[in-house]
């Protein structure tokens, strides 16, 4: 596939992820009002500056910025901030990789499943142990809003060699059916067969996706033919590519539709970013070229209980250095 063609659809992949903050963001520019929820990162990257390979000195590009954006498999407000845990897990995981010097970007999806080290958190959010378990459950330590998703983007950072996760975002899982609805609903040609899930959904055939029929195409493994969550994510992409073509529909043809929306979807989003902050980043995702949409190989499971995904650390490896580091001149 072309690289002209590649950019195309992880332009409207990408931008899908993120369309739902971009609407919100436009009308809150002025309010700042997601600044009291802001928890800024600490800038420093921690990973090695210089590294040799194939006899080659190679060092970190100086000018890359990274993203984190979560999809939560809870409704908001199902968990108290001021408890220290909850049950908010992060069912999908991408980060998006800004070289702002070269001005292109790239994304990694993460397999929820993704066997991680995780930080155990205590009733004060400090850091008490580090356990190996799916990389979705980083949220569910903290208090379900930044402190979670600062653990998640801490867990994501460990993960890929300590490639540090600027800022983040994530969205609550009511903000599927709601936002699918606001556009009119999403069509596809169904993947999987939901018999017993949801009988509306056969598999094969055409349908526009309504409120909670789309949160089960997204959502929903076990109890399919194939319940690991490598099927999932080609349904969500499936899904986000026909999502983002209908955003741009409602909004060329409804000029108030920014302002609707705003008003339906505001509380269901966190991020360490204020709305100013946001509107740069949809800037960003409109004027760099796209280079695609990477997944991490690996191998999937069934553990003890659930799935398991075992990342191999040679595409790790790849992956981050290919996207964070240049040749020394």
């Amino acid at each position: 596939m072309g690289t002209t063609k590649n950019s195309e659809i992880v332009l409207k992949i990408v931008t899908s992820c993120l369309v739902i903050v971009f609407v919100v963001s436009g009308v809150l520019l002025g309010l700042e009002i997601w600044d009291k929820n802001r928890g800024k990162f600490d800038e420093k990257q921690q990973y090695d500056e210089t590294i040799i390979y194939n006899g080659r000195e190679y060092v970190l590009k100086s000018d890359v910025e990274t993203f984190l954006v979560m999809g939560l498999d809870k409704a908001s407000g199902t968990a108290s901030s001021d408890s220290y845990n909850n049950d908010k897990q992060a069912d999908f995981l991408m980060l998006l990789v800004f070289d702002n010097a070269t001005k292109k970007c790239s994304s990694i999806h993460i397999n929820r499943d993704t066997m991680a080290e995780v930080d155990i958190l205590g009733v004060a959010g400090e850091k008490i142990d580090t356990v190996k378990k799916q990389i979705a459950l980083a949220h569910t330590y903290g208090n379900g809003k930044n402190v979670s998703c600062q653990n998640t983007a801490d867990a994501v950072s460990r993960l890929l060699n300590d490639v540090k996760v600027n800022h983040y975002i994530s969205l609550a899982l009511d903000s599927v059916a709601i936002f699918n609805d606001l556009v009119g609903g999403v069509e596809v040609t169904v993947l999987d067969d939901f018999t017993g899930i949801d009988d509306t959904l056969i598999k094969g055939e055409k349908i526009t996706l309504k409120g909670k029929q789309a949160l089960n195409y997204v959502r929903e493994r076990y109890g399919l033919e194939d319940s690991t969550n490598a099927t999932r994510m080609k349904r969500q992409k499936q899904y986000l590519e026909a999502l983002y073509a209908k955003t741009q529909e409602k909004m060329n043809s409804d000029n108030e539709f920014a302002i609707k929306a705003t008003a339906q979807m505001a509380d269901y989003i966190i991020s360490d970013r204020s709305a100013t902050q946001l509107q740069e980043i949809g800037k960003k995702l409109n004027e760099y070229e796209f280079c695609g949409i990477l997944d991490i190989e690996g191998e999937s499971k069934k553990g003890e209980k659930f799935m398991e995904f075992y990342p191999k650390s040679a595409s790790i490896d790849k992956l981050v250095f290919d996207l964070f580091y240049e040749l020394k001149k």
